[in-house]
């Protein structure tokens, strides 16, 4: 049975990244330029609410590439996997391919 964790109110799901330890030309890495804290949404929440009752959207999609904090989320393990969630406000950034 497959479980799908939908998450509530400002709430993202995120899948970290990891990042390779070389390149695809068999270059090994430092470990301090592998240590980029990303990861792909997975769900979004609704959003939250204004005190007039408005709804406020979460600022990053399904599928988008974020910059994470080094700390925080709330981990969940869900089947083999392993998620993190965040909310809207604690994800750093967007990351975007030129």
């Amino acid at each position: 049975m497959m479980k799908r964790l939908m998450p509530t109110f400002n709430r993202i799901l995120v899948q970290k990244v990891i990042q390779p330890a070389k390149t695809e030309s068999g270059i090994l890495l430092p470990e301090k330029s592998t240590k980029l804290n990303s990861g792909r949404v997975i769900a979004v929440g609704p959003g939250s609410r204004d005190k007039d009752g408005k709804l406020i959207p979460v600022s990053v999609k399904e599928g988008d590439t974020v910059l994470l904090p080094e700390y925080g989320g709330t981990q969940v393990k869900l089947g083999e996997n392993e998620y993190h969630l965040f909310r809207d406000e604690d994800v750093l950034g967007t990351l975007h391919e030129d």
